[in-house]
């Protein structure tokens, strides 16, 4: 079984709806939940859940002591779901083409640092564009610049907020994140 760890910084929605979705199946588990953010929703989500959860601080993150606790735990692969920090280069390294992370427009348009959330729909919908969607991609040293490893799109309506556009992007997150990482992680065992 492999194991995952899922980075979140928010409420962790997307992260229960991976660990819902791994439970239910025979591929692997969300062994633990990591955030940055000590007041984060997704603490709370992970303790119903029943999956280990973890505070660290960015000092934390950058001088290794998150990657001796991946290790620890055996994570095979991590997944971003909402996390909003830059990875440092030594867990790249450790877990090359196996850091996955969602963004939700389609890149390369709308990505960088600080565009997350509601500011990536406000961005898409000022920018009069016709469709939005969600980005899958490989994380690498830069923000949202890995390679693109599935997207979908959804219309941008008329009339359209950034939170009406936001519930479309959402339910693609939710559709297609969990099954991605799932057929990520079996083309890679096959290989």
């Amino acid at each position: 079984m492999n194991r995952i760890a899922v980075f979140a910084s928010g409420s962790g929605s997307n992260a229960e709806n991976i660990i819902n979705h791994f439970n239910r199946g025979k591929v692997a588990r969300v062994v633990l939940v990591l955030s940055e953010n000590k007041n984060a929703f997704v603490f709370e989500r992970a303790r119903k859940l029943g999956v280990p959860s973890l505070y660290f601080t960015l000092d934390e993150l950058k001088n290794g002591k998150v990657l001796s606790v991946l290790k620890l735990y055996q994570i095979e692969y991590v997944v971003l779901a909402g996390f909003l920090k830059l990875f440092p280069e030594s867990i790249i390294a450790e877990y090359p083409q196996r850091i996955v992370n969602i963004h939700p427009a389609l890149l390369p348009k709308y990505g960088g640092k600080g565009m997350f959330g509601v500011r990536v729909h406000k961005a898409v919908i000022e920018a009069s564009e016709t469709e939005s969607g969600i980005s899958i991609h490989y994380v690498n040293n830069y923000y949202d610049e890995g390679d693109i490893i599935f997207q979908v799109k959804c219309p941008v309506m008329k009339g359209d907020t950034p939170d009406t556009l936001a519930q479309r992007v959402h339910d693609l997150e939710y559709e297609y994140f969990p099954k991605v990482i799932e057929q990520l992680i079996l083309d890679t065992t096959k290989g």
